[in-house]
């Protein structure tokens, strides 16, 4: 059953869907932040890719919507990193979500591996930029992707309990 052709179409479909999610949910509200980046709405997404499908799709889905919103908004050098950093935020968030429901309720463990998910893409940035403008320079960002990362969190929470409450499951 591992290798069905027809197991692995539906993968592909649904991180497919979900990566045209991620690229819609970051474009639809921009707000500029103060070093030539924006906040969005992507990261909830990028969580519910991580949450609803396997570390591989879930990169891809995370890390190919969320570089085509770069690319189409015109950020095309921030493409890459985003690339890195959501992909790995997703996987951050499989992993986390999956050892923490072990011992944790449902709703700790998704908290926890989002916020851990969210806390490294504010260090990601934190990196890119830094070595792009200097580090001193790209600490005005922080506040402004640690309010982007709550606000995936709660969302990214409010949408995997829709899809629950929808039955819809991948």
């Amino acid at each position: 059953m591992k290798n069905n052709p027809k197991n692995t179409l539906q993968k592909i479909v649904i991180a497919s869907l979900l990566a045209a999610l991620v690229c819609v949910a970051t474009m639809l509200i921009k707000i500029p932040s103060p070093l030539k980046g924006y906040l969005n709405l992507g990261d909830c997404v990028v969580l519910l890719a991580g949450w609803t499908l396997s570390p591989l799709y879930a990169f891809l889905a995370a890390g190919i919507g969320s570089a085509l919103a770069d690319i189409f908004s015109g950020y095309l050098l921030y493409a890459p990193a985003t690339f890195i950093i959501k992909g790995l935020m997703a996987v951050i968030a499989f992993y986390t979500f999956k050892f923490a429901t072990r011992k944790l309720s449902d709703l700790a463990s998704r908290i926890i591996g989002g916020g851990i998910a969210e806390s490294f893409m504010v260090l990601g940035y934190f990196t890119f930029e830094g070595a792009l403008y200097g580090f001193i320079p790209s600490i005005v960002n922080i506040p402004a992707n640690a309010v982007q990362g709550v606000a995936g969190l709660i969302l990214g929470i409010l949408l995997i309990k829709v899809f629950k409450k929808a039955k819809i499951s991948f």
